[in-house]
């Protein structure tokens, strides 16, 4: 077991081996390839995707619904994103007879009441001439279309997405309402280790990067656990290509496949687990908590 100084700054050749998944639930870096080089991974899975044209009903509940903005126009749109600052910014393209889009907006309109960090917006791409020129702008050609911002920053997108990919995907890119501590250097990393130090809690350190999709799908595991753990277990996330820190942070730890989950107690980390796989995550966490897991 190595201590936390020692292990970051030489990761211990005894906490190297990683469990091993399948390929496509994780996102894995070639090990001669450079950090700053290292490409965003997408899980390779099909996309029913309609044609942009329109979904009945969109446009009468939305009025009724004081949380979903909609927006008109580019320059609405602009003042939006403007307006909203570092908050999560959500923009679902919509059409007037499009199925797919009726039956997900449904779905937006709960996360716009759970989730309050986040502005939520509609573009009913058809509607005029001035929303088929904002969809000419953004280069959107099929819906349901979702766009993600922040900082004025297109940051994600997806199309022909369902419900459970939609959570997702406002989990991970908004969360900071959760019990989950979100790092953004190296230094709150050893803050969150240092603090839990004397109270012998569990720290589990999810590691991934902004645009991993296995890194979107098993986020809400680890949202859930963080609150029906929060007595005994500290969970906190990083994106390692967020910024330099962070960055240096996985190359430091030896990370070249995400998401990884470090495990670390009493201000030494004794464990990873690598991968994406929600019964096998609560395993090992039950593992480390000393609790026997038989596979």
């Amino acid at each position: 077991m190595a201590t936390l100084t020692n292990f970051l700054l030489k990761p211990s050749p005894d906490l190297a081996s990683i469990t091993k998944i399948s390929p496509s639930l994780h996102c894995s870096f070639p090990t001669n390839q450079s950090f700053e080089k290292l490409r965003t991974f997408k899980t390779n899975r099909p996309l029913l995707i309609t044609k942009a044209t329109a979904a009945p009903g969109v446009e009468k509940k939305v009025n009724k619904d004081e949380r979903i903005q909609k927006v008109n126009s580019m320059e609405e749109l602009d003042e939006a994103l403007q307006k909203a600052k570092n908050k999560l910014v959500v923009v679902e393209y919509a059409g007037k007879d499009s199925e797919r889009s009726k039956n997900i907006y449904p779905f937006m309109v709960n996360l716009s009441k759970t989730c309050n960090d986040v502005d939520f917006l509609l573009v009913i791409g058809d509607e005029s001439e001035k929303t088929k020129a904002l969809c000419r702008r953004e280069k959107i050609d099929k819906v349901p279309h979702f766009t993600f911002y922040k900082s004025m920053e297109k940051i994600h997108e997806e199309e022909g997405i369902g419900p459970d990919q939609l959570v997702g995907d406002v989990l991970y890119y908004g969360d900071s309402h959760s019990e989950v501590l979100q790092l953004h250097s190296r230094e709150d990393v050893e803050k969150v280790i240092q603090d839990h130090k004397m109270d012998h809690k569990l720290v589990v350190l999810d590691v991934g990067l902004k645009h991993c999709g296995p890194c979107v799908k098993v986020y809400p595991t680890v949202i859930k656990l963080s609150k029906q753990m929060s007595d005994t277990v500290v969970f906190a996330r990083m994106n390692g290509d967020e910024n330099d820190s962070c960055m240096q942070f996985l190359k430091d730890m030896d990370v070249v496949e995400v998401p990884t989950f470090l495990f670390i107690r009493d201000g030494e980390i004794c464990g990873r687990y690598v991968g994406s796989g929600k019964g096998e995550l609560i395993g090992e966490i039950l593992r480390y908590q000393g609790v026997r897991v038989t596979y």
